[in-house]
């Protein structure tokens, strides 16, 4: 056991990554233009008063294969244990943002109803850009309550793709699945 941040640049094909995690699990993965890496982990040392460390940990080995199997279509749902260090309300946010389903959206008004904070939803957004989890918490499946995309620390190239990725693998997914069921 370790007081240590692990860290490692991860490949996407949106472009490179930083990844980090403690003996708990991820505890951020940015895009490395986010900001440039020095600053990325400037902010993650003074959240988590850790030292950081250039090296691969377990739990960056399994996020860099699951990130693979998302990008390809077969992983829907993360499963690497995650150590997020938000505020209260940050944290309530990010838990819910768990728990919308893979090819779906959300508006941050509707979020802020679900939280029972009706008109939080600028509260939501910030939380939501504060997000140090990029993919991992989804907060890309965050949009506009009018459909529109707004807002992604990848930039809204990034979101849209990722939200194309997931609808197009969601929809090969269940034509997959009824063809076999319509066999049966």
């Amino acid at each position: 056991m370790t007081d240590n941040i692990f860290y490692s640049t991860v490949q996407s094909p949106l472009g490179d990554m930083i990844a980090g995690s403690t003996d708990k699990g991820i505890c951020f993965l940015e895009w490395h233009d986010r900001g440039g890496v020095e600053r990325i982990l400037s902010r993650v040392e003074k959240r988590y008063k850790k030292p950081l460390e250039e090296k691969i940990s377990e739990h960056l080995l399994k996020l860099q294969n699951e990130l693979v199997n998302y990008f390809d279509g077969t992983l829907t749902d993360f499963e690497v244990p995650i150590d997020v260090n938000g505020t209260e309300f940050e944290n309530r946010v990010w838990d819910h943002l768990l728990k919308i389903p893979y090819a779906e959206t959300r508006s941050y008004g509707e979020i802020a109803l679900e939280l029972g904070k009706p008109g939080a939803s600028r509260a939501v957004g910030r939380a939501n850009g504060s997000n140090y989890l990029s993919i991992v918490i989804p907060c890309h499946r965050v949009i506009e309550s009018n459909g529109k995309l707004r807002g992604y620390g990848g930039g809204l190239k990034r979101k849209k793709y990722l939200l194309d990725l997931e609808f197009r693998n969601f929809n090969r997914l269940n034509s997959t699945n009824s063809i076999v069921s319509d066999k049966l």
